[in-house]
């Protein structure tokens, strides 16, 4: 859900159209599925496609892991993958992990995306009901994950937060304000992202 959005440029090889879903560690496959189809079906319009990298090991972030917290800091996943990113040629990076994130000055994350290096990371750790003390529910951890995947991936392609509370570019404080959202853009975000995406919908 955090956005960082910093305005840094990289340079990059010649990019397809591609968003590359990269899964850390075991990763639902039903979510994966869903997150694939929904991204997919969406950003079609825009003349992208989505496609599965390998599962990364989530040892690869051992060095991230903060013993103290029981969390893994979000920047150093956006490192990692966007060199995958560079590697693959694609326009975005999204990756899915189980792992709890943070950074600074936040007790934790739903995610975290950053447009100079065309990556987001989402956490699935905090979508699950069970976290909450609540009866397992396999929709609504796949609506709250498509939701987060959306907006990590608007962040990517150069959308702010909106203060529309029912856009899911809105900021969510907690997951009460993720389950008020809904899984779109509002039209003016949606017109925004046609915009940086170089055509309109």
């Amino acid at each position: 859900m955090w956005g960082v959005n910093t305005g840094l440029k990289e340079d990059f090889p010649p990019l397809t159209r591609t968003i590359l879903l990269t899964p850390i560690g075991a990763v639902e496959e039903y979510i994966l599925g869903a997150v694939t189809r929904f991204v997919d079906s969406y950003y079609s319009r825009f003349g992208f496609s989505i496609e599965r990298a390998d599962v990364l090991p989530e040892e690869e972030f051992l060095g991230a892991y903060n013993p103290l917290r029981r969390q893994y800091i979000g920047r150093a996943f956006l490192s990692v993958l966007r060199d995958i990113g560079k590697k693959e040629r694609a326009r975005a990076v999204l990756g899915i992990t189980r792992l709890d994130l943070y950074e600074e000055g936040l007790n934790f994350i739903f995610g975290l995306a950053h447009a100079g290096l065309r990556t987001a990371i989402v956490s699935t750790f905090r979508l699950r009901p069970e976290f909450y003390g609540e009866a397992p529910d396999k929709e609504l951890y796949i609506e709250r994950t498509i939701k987060e995947s959306m907006h990590e991936l608007g962040h990517v392609f150069g959308l702010p937060h909106c203060p529309n509370k029912r856009c899911v570019m809105h900021f969510s404080n907690s997951i009460i304000d993720t389950d008020i959202k809904d899984a779109l853009y509002c039209p003016t975000c949606l017109k925004r992202l046609g915009k940086n995406l170089g055509e309109e919908p």
